[in-house]
């Protein structure tokens, strides 16, 4: 324990503060913690965070005189109230160029209310997104941090200096915009976890149900992808999983089918309907986890629809590899255009190359896929969809036969893919010049007099049609 004035004050010790509060004293950072329950502190210092720099207090008061100026605190506490309740029992004790960070999962839209109202007090407010987990917040998370440009420079070295490292040597970490910026980055990089997780589940069922191998053999198989350009944390931990037995069985066997969530994945998914942009693998991701919580429903469904779930024919583990690729390209495409568009819609000025790099270590889903990315937006930072970068768009075209024979092959099987399914859907319709929405747009003027536009007109003029009656289309009203 040290007398000195800390660097930082860290509100909430469980796993991910506890963590970062370490991480932070470790890498030459002076640390004051605080935690509601003291009991909680207690155990904290006792479990050797009392040999490195870092001071506990038992009230607010005592940890904001810990803090040298400006004070930097970072909160880690439960999205929502909690961090609402945090900031207000905290605020009356801060100064003007005092810094808060919140560094839970909170909704990008809360944290543009938040700045504002701190902005009016003199605070500075910082959202940052943290991705790694305990490990990541242990030894080297990424890190996102948005908000208030002016508080920025003062916390940078202290944030650098607990990042995890690129493959180059780069900390993952940088300032990613003002406003909710930061949190919106980290909840668009928890959607595409979800959609990460969910094209390796199909895998696994399409390996497990469709081509009958047990889990030591897929073991082989996910490690074997591990060493090649799908390389991952998710796909390094699949193979982990999957090797791991209980009592000479396979651990995976006794898992209950049900997964859970938390929200950024529903989050991300409103957000993308808000701006006009389609997340459609991220959204089959939610729902699939929304139909594995009910299996007693799904039980129930099984004994009234007795359809016989088949073999895969000729779909090999190569074909599995190639959909699970392409779809991945989809769905980091669709994420990385939510963010351009949130950029342009909310004047973030995003660099989404830098996005990109954030990503490549420390966070859930770091891969070397994200090196790909990372170099398309270095190359041309005004890219508009990576499924129109020559890399990815070759990448495409070659896995394309083996994505159709794999979704093709798991419909007649009658095992569902709908993450497969829908990013080739969306890649089916990215790529047709005519879809029919002529028919619904039609139709909508029809009942509803929501008029339309011509092939053989300029964009921009709308016309409306008599259907009931036999006269030709008309402008309609400006």
């Amino acid at each position: 324990m040290t007398s000195r004035q800390a660097d930082i004050g860290v509100v909430g010790l469980a796993v991910m503060g506890a963590n970062l509060a370490l991480n932070l004293a470790e890498s030459g950072n002076r640390v004051a913690v605080y935690n509601r329950t003291t009991s909680v502190t207690d155990a904290f210092m006792e479990d050797g965070a009392a040999e490195l720099d870092i001071q506990a207090a038992t009230t607010y008061g005592e940890l904001i005189g810990f803090l040298g100026s400006p004070r930097v605190l970072l909160l880690m506490v439960k999205a929502g109230a909690p961090v609402y309740a945090v900031i207000g029992d905290l605020a009356p004790l801060l100064e003007p160029g005092d810094i808060i960070i919140d560094g839970g999962n909170s909704l990008y839209t809360e944290t543009v209310r938040r700045q504002e109202e701190l902005a009016a007090l003199g605070i500075r407010f910082i959202g940052m997104g943290i991705s790694g987990g305990e490990e990541g917040a242990r030894h080297g998370p990424s890190l996102m941090p948005g908000g208030d440009p002016e508080a920025w420079p003062v916390v940078a070295d202290m944030l650098r200096s607990i990042a995890a490292r690129a493959p180059d040597g780069t900390p993952t970490v940088d300032w990613v915009g003002p406003g909710g910026a930061g949190h919106f980055v980290k909840m668009v990089h928890n959607g595409i976890e979800y959609g990460d997780m969910q094209v390796i589940a199909e895998a696994y069922d399409l390996l497990r149900r469709g081509l009958g191998l047990e889990p030591g053999e897929m073991a082989g198989i996910f490690a074997g992808w591990n060493a090649g350009r799908l390389r991952s944390y998710l796909i390094e931990i699949t193979a982990q999983i999957l090797d791991t037995t209980e009592g000479g069985k396979p651990l995976i066997d006794v898992i209950l089918d049900a997964a859970g969530q938390k929200g950024t994945g529903k989050w991300t998914v409103i957000a993308s309907m808000d701006l006009g942009q389609a997340t459609t693998l991220v959204a089959e991701a939610v729902y699939a986890r929304i139909v594995s919580s009910d299996p007693e429903r799904r039980q129930r469904a099984a004994r009234i629809y007795d359809s016989p779930t088949r073999r895969l024919e000729g779909v090999g583990v190569e074909d599995i590899e190639a959909a699970l690729y392409a779809s991945k390209i989809v769905s980091y495409a669709q994420g990385f255009r939510l963010m351009r568009a949130a950029s342009e819609e909310f004047g973030w000025d995003l660099d989404l190359g830098t996005v990109a790099s954030l990503w490549r270590a420390g966070c859930i889903i770091r891969a070397a896929f994200l090196e790909d990315i990372t170099a398309a937006y270095r190359t041309n930072p005004g890219l508009e969809d990576i499924l129109e970068e020559p890399f990815f768009s070759e990448a495409i075209r070659s896995a394309e036969a083996s994505w159709r024979k794999v979704v093709g092959g798991a419909v007649v099987a009658g095992i569902p893919v709908p993450a497969y399914a829908s990013a080739l859907a969306y890649f089916d319709a990215l790529r047709s010049p005519r879809l029919p929405a002529n028919l619904i747009q039609a139709q909508r003027d029809f009942f509803g007099a929501h008029t339309f536009e011509r092939v053989d007109r300029a964009r921009g003029e709308f016309f409306h049609h008599d259907w009931a009656g036999s006269q030709d289309s008309t402008d309609a009203p400006g």
